[in-house]
């Protein structure tokens, strides 16, 4: 009897970025293989096809709303309004009204809850993932490459892409398993700054926790929406 030949199974996991979170998640290759064209949007949180228990619908309703990134507020109302979080370091955001959409970035230098210094840019037609990687950039290029810093970010994205993936990226000559590198220039001239500063710590801090410079930093990602800094 001929035996029957069984195809081998694809173990892969690409990884995507949720669309709702901006986290990144995995997807095994063989279920995207099975819909041709299909690129994943939403994390295991975030599917519109995830069923929610009565227990997490109460939740939610007793859940107070959190902060929209389209509160945009001022500078001047950040400082008034928080007083949590690290008093020094560097802080980054990055944001796109809609996604893609026009945006900014911010970044701003702070010891010991004074500003040493700041900057924030805008784009025409952008995306919030490419404005968080420019944020990361630019606070890279305030230092010298002696420092010896904390650099705050709140896009797990990018701390997952720079310590965890663009290395093997590199190594395979830029090539990853599921797809292109999207915004590969940037990703490439983050982890050459971050490994030009040695000293300095990239870490991930969350967003609109109440921390006040990663709201400042927040506040200058969007300053291109108001008349106001």
């Amino acid at each position: 009897m001929a035996q029957r030949r069984v195809e081998p199974h694809d173990y892969s996991m690409p990884t995507f970025s949720c669309q709702v979170c901006q986290e990144s998640f995995d997807i095994p290759q063989g279920s995207i293989d099975k819909y041709p064209g299909w690129t994943p949007k939403y994390c295991r949180d975030h599917s519109p096809a995830k069923k929610i228990t009565k227990q997490e619908r109460g939740a939610r309703k007793r859940r107070p709303p959190s902060r929209s990134r389209e509160e945009n507020l001022t500078l001047a109302t950040v400082l008034e309004t928080y007083s949590e979080g690290p008093a020094s370091g560097l802080f980054t955001d990055g944001s796109a009204v809609p996604n893609p959409g026009p945006g900014g970035w911010g970044c701003v230098w702070v010891e010991d809850g004074e500003v040493r210094e700041q900057r924030h840019g805008h784009a025409e037609s952008t995306t919030n993932n490419r404005m968080e990687l420019q944020a990361l950039i630019e606070a890279y290029q305030l230092l010298p490459e002696n420092a010896k810093e904390t650099i705050h970010t709140d896009s797990r994205l990018c701390v997952d892409t720079i310590l965890k993936w663009a290395p093997a990226w590199e190594r395979k000559g830029w090539k990853k398993k599921g797809g292109e590198i999207k915004n590969l220039e940037l990703v490439q001239e983050l982890l050459r700054l971050h490994r030009a500063h040695a000293g300095c710590q990239l870490q991930w801090i969350a967003a609109h926790s109440g921390a006040r410079w990663n709201e400042y930093a927040d506040s200058l990602s969007t300053a291109w929406m108001r008349e106001e800094l």
